[in-house]
């Protein structure tokens, strides 16, 4: 598993999505929805700004990816299995868009390698290839903004 962008190298456009279906083995529709993801975020960013609390970027989030056609479950439970054991252990996806791609909304002073870890840890759990970690409370949304794939 490896993250894919770090703050500051990841630059919010269509250009940078495309060929990332052969360099990291990921569909094409895959990468349209990841595309609509971000364009999503964006929006939501502009509009909103940074300073509020996850819980309204998710839930505006949430409604943009709807608005635009896209399935989205919010607060997804994620069972640990351990020995055969499924255990609820408090994990919860903030969004899983398509039963594909896991978006994890933040609003911090800056992401760190716990919040990549939370991710990939996530996508390990869940059997899923992308995620994407979301700050909010940035002022270039580019900046708050990580793939991480599995």
């Amino acid at each position: 598993m490896r993250c894919c962008a770090g703050a500051g190298t990841f630059q919010v456009s269509h250009e940078d999505h495309q060929g990332r279906e052969a360099h990291e083995g990921l569909s094409l529709p895959l990468e349209r929805l990841a595309r609509t993801i971000v364009d999503s975020g964006l929006k939501v960013h502009k509009a909103l700004g940074p300073g509020l609390l996850e819980s309204v970027y998710e839930h505006c989030l949430a409604h943009e990816l709807e608005m635009r056609g896209v399935a989205v479950r919010r607060q997804v439970v994620l069972p640990v299995v351990y020995e055969g054991l499924t255990f609820e252990a408090g994990y919860r996806i903030d969004l899983l868009v398509e039963d594909q791609i896991i978006v994890e909304v933040k609003s911090v002073e800056a992401l760190t390698r716990l919040h990549d870890a939370q991710a990939l840890t996530y996508l390990r759990l869940s059997n899923k290839r992308l995620a994407f970690l979301m700050n909010f409370n940035v002022v270039l949304f580019k900046h708050g903004l990580r793939r991480l794939v599995a």
